[in-house]
């Protein structure tokens, strides 16, 4: 028996709850996997709470990440004792995700979990710090340079914006971190931003084209947000979209990408092929100070992660969840 955060509908609607299961009931997979550690992500946030439909099907377990040992294998890259990292492949929404002690899964969609970091640690990186690391890869695949000038992060305290921040400074950019949280200016400037500022800056309706600011730019707020950072970046200057906190509208114009050749880049975190998640995670293990990790990263019990998943929702978690799924 292990336990579990699941996630059941009926006709009176969706219930949440931790329970205990058999492992016969867990899902078809080739790799069996004993957990460790799992996150609370947005869309986990959107799946415990019900406010979005990303559960396909019913029951499910939720959990988009997870590290832990796999202990039976019929899979030819993995075997018993081997430390693994998942994140994304829709788990959590058509597959059980990690948000319990034991997972059933197929072994493509596992990446060795990197010898810099602890089970914790990837967890504490999770998928928003995964894809924070393919949102740099991608800037500086387009050959976005420090010396072209400041990088814009939205959605600052969040993970994505959190680790994002301490990638980029360690490669040597200056970073703007915008945010709703004033407060915690400080937070992000021992992360490495360089300047905060106020994300009602960005949040509404703005000129199709502004004063050119930024080399380039990871959101992942989208709408009015994403329009006014494209509407700002510098002629040549690459935007990297990643996500859609404040909606999934996009109320812009052409005039950024025809008159100043910015380039806008989506980045698929989900889906995204094996070899671009090894890249991503070796960045990670070069280039992120394991001491940020403890700014960026709390850690809660599985018993308690319903409860945190309407924190989350409610926009007051800073940085990152982990979750204990054994405690």
């Amino acid at each position: 028996m292990f336990s579990a955060i699941v996630i059941e509908k009926g006709e009176a609607g969706q219930t949440v709850a931790l329970r205990s299961l058999d492992e016969a009931e867990l899902p078809e997979g080739d790799v069996g996997i004993d957990v460790e550690y799992s996150t609370l992500n947005y869309k986990d946030g959107l799946a415990v709470t019900g406010r979005s439909p990303v559960v396909r099907s019913f029951p499910m377990v939720p959990g988009i990440d997870l590290a832990g040992v796999v202990t039976d294998s019929a899979h030819p890259d993995w075997k018993k004792g081997d430390r693994v990292v998942l994140n994304g492949w829709g788990v959590g929404e058509t597959h059980w995700g990690g948000l319990a002690q034991c997972a059933r899964l197929n072994g493509d969609w596992l990446v060795p979990l990197p010898d810099a970091f602890t089970a914790r640690q990837a967890m504490a990186i999770g998928t928003a710090g995964y894809t924070a690391g393919l949102c740099v890869d991608a800037l500086l695949d387009r050959g976005v340079r420090p010396d072209q000038g400041e990088i814009l992060v939205t959605g600052a305290t969040g993970g994505v914006g959190s680790v994002a921040i301490a990638l980029l400074a360690k490669a040597g950019f200056p970073v703007a971190a915008a945010t709703g949280k004033p407060a915690e200016a400080e937070y992000l400037q021992r992360l490495g931003a360089t300047t905060v500022l106020d994300r009602a800056e960005l949040a509404e309706r703005g000129k199709p084209l502004q004063k050119e600011r930024w080399a380039g730019v990871v959101d992942s707020v989208g709408s009015h947000t994403l329009a006014n950072a494209c509407a700002q970046t510098r002629y040549g200057g690459t935007v990297v979209a990643c996500g859609l906190a404040q909606g999934m509208d996009f109320p812009a114009t052409v005039a950024p990408f025809i008159l100043r050749g910015v380039s806008l880049i989506g980045i698929d975190s989900v889906m995204a092929p094996k070899q671009r998640r090894l890249a991503a995670w070796d960045r990670l293990s070069r280039d992120l100070d394991v001491n940020a990790l403890d700014e960026i990263a709390q850690e809660i019990a599985l018993a308690d992660a319903i409860a945190a998943a309407d924190r989350l929702m409610a926009g007051t978690v800073r940085g990152r969840i982990v979750v204990d799924v054994n405690r």
